[in-house]
């Protein structure tokens, strides 16, 4: 799996700091809990549900929403489907294709860039 070199920083400040004094046992986890063993699998969601709340008390987070507009915003940004899949650990592409979303702004760029009828239009301003 990829890792940005932003991420890649806290992981290892993570790992020389604060992990050697969760190991009690030996896991293979990369992430523990306060008692040493692996995080129970709806604590990092309701962590940054948390923390979302506390700072937008009227927005909904969660971990599956941050990897939802990730995945998003790597798509508008042309990123290749079949990678976005592989990141995700998707086995079909019809599944990421329905976990993520197309912003409407994209759909009128790409439309008007690329449709024959606006192609032979030339350039002009997108419709809101």
């Amino acid at each position: 799996m990829p890792i940005g070199e932003r991420a890649w920083h806290w992981v290892t400040r993570y790992l020389d700091d604060v992990r050697p004094s969760l190991e009690t046992r030996s896991c293979s986890t990369l992430f523990l809990s306060v008692t040493g063993g692996p995080l129970a699998p709806d604590v990092l969601s309701r962590m940054v549900s948390a923390y979302v709340r506390a700072g937008a008390p009227d927005k909904n987070g969660s971990c599956h929403l941050f990897r939802h507009s990730t995945a998003t915003l790597m798509l508008d940004a042309g990123a290749d489907v079949r990678h976005v899949a592989e990141m995700l650990g998707h086995q079909k592409l019809e599944t990421t294709m329905g976990y993520t979303r197309v912003s409407m702004g994209k759909l009128q760029e790409v439309h008007s860039r690329t449709h024959p009828a606006e192609k032979a239009r030339g350039p002009r301003s997108t419709r809101q």
